[in-house]
């Protein structure tokens, strides 16, 4: 059982910075990074990841909850999620779909 929190920023880059660039400075912050996007209304089932998982979301929107808590959170355009590593997380894409860019962080050994 974990007692880590979803924590959720405002990221504030540059409106004229293309996602490439945006990716690219992801990576230098140690990511691996990729792009995703959904449908609205796709469903991602409780489930849990073996490293840090941070997700920006570009258009559209998705919500995740922590089916422990029942801690929600809504992510929107400009919203960073930062979700610890070992959290059992589901998700649901908003009704607009959503595009992501998502970075992975292997944990520190």
């Amino acid at each position: 059982m974990t007692t880590q929190k979803l924590t959720v920023k405002r990221w504030t880059w540059d409106k004229t910075l293309s996602e490439h660039a945006i990716m690219r400075h992801m990576e230098m912050e140690g990511l691996e990074t990729q792009r995703w996007k959904n449908e609205p209304g796709t469903r991602y089932q409780p489930h849990v990841h073996e490293y840090e998982k941070v997700i920006l979301v570009m258009r559209g929107s998705i919500k995740f909850r922590i089916p422990e808590t029942g801690e929600e959170v809504s992510l929107n355009p400009g919203d960073k999620l930062e979700l610890p590593a070992g959290i059992t997380h589901e998700a649901v894409v908003g009704p607009m779909g959503v595009v992501c860019l998502e970075g992975h962080r292997k944990p520190s050994v």
